[in-house]
């Protein structure tokens, strides 16, 4: 499948492997992320697939799902690879190794690699931790969802409504970086400054990010 630099997310797993996200203009270059860490990548999809885990993709990454639900998601970043997992306040962490992902992040929920070496090292505990979280899907178990009420800007409710994918991706932050989006867009006193904010967030948005995490 041809695609052009920054024509947007990509839709079929293996652009993502073979050029990238689609999100920046470094798609299909030999500066994209994923190329960098490209054999990373490639023993974590291997420890996925083995595991029989169902590989997708969301949000432009590798997403690997379990009994209907989403486990873990693979990302590669400019000084790291990381493995994260989606109900990480379930996950007991035995072997101290999860970091969370920034800030605004309740719980821990990664695992961080910073060489590809790595991934082959800690393939055990890799594993481990993905066994627990797919026996949590097939049991149906899922971490309480925290009541937080947050009063969301009407220019964003307009977008979420209008953008399904927007709407799906911002839903699924953690409330501090769900917060982290409201705070930056409540203190522009213009709707249009709003406006333009919410287009300039929405790739971070997509990338499970907070307003100030790069």
């Amino acid at each position: 499948m041809l695609r052009a630099k920054g024509a947007g997310m990509i839709t079929d797993i293996e652009d993502y492997f073979s050029r990238g996200c689609g999100r920046c203009d470094r798609f299909a270059t030999p500066e994209c992320s994923t190329q960098l860490w490209a054999e990373g990548l490639r023993q974590l999809r291997r420890i996925c697939l083995d595991m029989q885990l169902v590989e997708t993709v969301k949000w432009g990454h590798p997403c690997y799902m379990s009994a209907g639900r989403n486990v873990a998601i693979v990302g590669a970043h400019r000084n790291d690879l990381r493995i994260s997992f989606f109900e990480a306040a379930l996950m007991t962490d035995p072997d101290g190794v999860l970091e969370r992902q920034g800030p605004n992040t309740r719980h821990p929920d990664m695992i961080r690699f910073t060489a590809d070496a790595q991934v082959d090292a800690m393939e055990p505990t890799i594993r481990s931790y993905l066994q627990e979280a797919m026996g949590y899907a097939a049991a149906g178990i899922a971490a309480p969802k925290e009541v937080v009420a947050i009063e969301l800007p009407d220019e964003l409710v307009r977008a979420l409504e209008a953008d399904g994918e927007l709407a799906e991706a911002f839903h699924a932050l953690t409330p501090g970086r769900q917060r982290s989006y409201v705070i930056n867009l409540s203190s522009a006193k213009k709707a249009e400054t709003r406006i333009s904010r919410i287009a300039a967030f929405r790739d971070r948005i997509l990338a499970g990010k907070g307003a100030q995490e790069r």
